[in-house]
């Protein structure tokens, strides 16, 4: 046993049994906390997400530059940062998933 869970173990042998009830709610809170991070999903680990300009952009999603540059407003993926115009690979990825399936 859990040295922690082993000092409980020998204050509840202790503790007055008008002091139980309250002790087997907290008990009970540990448990339910418990239960609840083993059943929640695992995280996810994101990687870092990358910033493509427009040629790369265009290259990966089979559409010219010109495209691109007209289009821009239309993805949900377009970076803009001052004059330079972006594109989030991660995004590019979330979109084509959602546009093929």
């Amino acid at each position: 046993m859990r040295a922690e869970l082993q000092n409980v173990l020998t204050a509840v042998k202790e503790l007055p049994p008008e002091q139980l009830p309250r002790l087997l709610g907290e008990l009970e809170e540990i448990r339910c906390t418990a239960i609840a991070r083993l059943s929640a999903p695992a995280p996810v680990q994101s990687q870092p997400d990358e910033l493509l300009d427009v040629a790369e952009a265009a290259r990966r999603l089979g559409l010219s530059r010109d495209y691109l540059y007209r289009h821009s407003r239309e993805f949900p993926f377009t970076r803009r940062i001052g004059k330079r115009l972006l594109f989030s690979i991660s995004g590019m990825e979330k979109y084509l998933r959602i546009k093929t399936s």
